[in-house]
């Protein structure tokens, strides 16, 4: 009996060793949380600031660059035809765009290739001045530009310039997986000269080794592509579906001669701008901040991110253009309204990008 007592009591007396152990290591540690303490010690382990390291670089004409990446392991596998929003440090700011993944989903490395735009700041350095072992921020991957499962059997592509990013993704994993998919599908594809094709040799080869049919337009020896240059080169392309990205007035010719003469539904495509904000900004509402215990006014319109700061919040942030996800907190109650589409979300739970949503009346968020 003694000697079960004096267990007993060297058990209470371990455990209240451990427990004050416990408590200095929280002290020592306040205010990281464990994943800032494992982003600290690599960033590719973080959960919340999801980091990729630059393991080649690859480049593909002049002005275009494919980066690849080696990503952590809770990199959220992507579809084909997706894009991922990538940061990359100038100047000690973060800097954001969104790129197209040019990789299949299943590759082990993540490829994003990034075409320098005349005055751009961050496409360039990204294209240019991005070395290997280059640390870079990325986002989860988005975007509805995708093939759907089963696939078409009759395919139509038409791309332009970095247009070609997303469907090259989608001819990868098809001929990888999907081959037969191929068979009797088209790609047309305009650049400037031949020299200016990107991907131009694998494209080539794809034409070679498959069933694919690619017709390539260089614009500075026979203009740009019209619908009618189009219906010339593939005559039954209203009894295709059809995935076309490039630049908007391409984009805009297509559309309008998919409505007057095909079946809109059969388009589908991919602009490389911004949505331009929504004409109604909603109502505008008290927010309360529920972990900080902060409440703001925010007006028709405002982010809920600068509402927040302009009350003194400390918020977690990263893009602030809805790229990233750093920002986001969970709905408690009430409802917010998306900046960029004017959808309103008012499901208790749901996660909120602070940066690109508004108070639809007042709202409470878990941050």
């Amino acid at each position: 009996m003694c000697d079960a007592r004096n267990s007993v009591g060297r058990m209470r007396v371990f455990g209240e060793i451990g427990r004050r152990a416990r408590g200095a290591a929280a002290w020592f540690t306040q205010p990281l949380l464990p994943d800032d303490l494992l982003g600290t010690l690599n960033p590719l382990w973080s959960t919340s600031e999801p980091h990729a390291r630059v393991v080649g670089v690859r480049r593909e004409t002049a002005d275009t660059t494919t980066l690849l990446l080696h990503t952590g392991r809770t990199r959220i596998r992507h579809r084909a035809g997706q894009f991922v929003g990538i940061g990359t440090r100038l100047d000690g700011v973060w800097q954001w765009r969104t790129y197209s993944v040019t990789s299949r989903p299943g590759d082990p490395r993540l490829a994003v290739t990034v075409t320098a735009v005349p005055g751009g700041t961050v496409s360039g350095a990204l294209a240019h001045r991005t070395p290997v072992g280059a640390l870079l921020r990325i986002g989860p991957p988005a975007g509805e530009f995708v093939l759907p499962d089963p696939v078409p059997e009759k395919l139509l592509f038409v791309t332009a310039g970095s247009g070609i990013t997303p469907v090259m993704g989608m001819l990868r994993d098809l001929a990888a997986t999907r081959p037969e998919a191929l068979d009797g599908a088209v790609a047309v594809h305009c650049d400037r000269t031949p020299a200016d094709v990107v991907f131009a040799a694998e494209l080539r080869r794809l034409a070679a080794t498959t069933g694919l049919r690619l017709v390539e337009r260089h614009t500075a020896a026979e203009g740009r592509l019209t619908p009618d240059a189009l219906a010339d080169a593939v005559p039954d392309w209203a009894a295709r579906q059809t995935w076309a990205c490039g630049p908007a007035g391409l984009l805009d010719a297509l559309a309008t001669h998919w409505d007057r003469h095909g079946d809109p539904d059969a388009l589908h495509v991919e602009r490389f701008v911004a949505p331009a904000p929504v004409a109604d900004p909603g109502t505008g509402g008290r927010v309360t901040f529920a972990t900080s215990g902060i409440t703001a006014d925010a007006d028709p319109g405002v982010p809920l991110l600068a509402a927040g700061e302009a009350a003194g919040a400390l918020l977690p942030n990263g893009c602030r253009m809805g790229i990233c996800h750093t920002c986001v907190g969970r709905l408690r109650s009430g409802g917010v309204r998306d900046l960029r589409t004017g959808e309103v979300h008012d499901t208790p739970g749901q996660t909120v990008r602070t940066c690109v949503s508004g108070a639809a009346g007042d709202v409470e968020i878990e941050l």
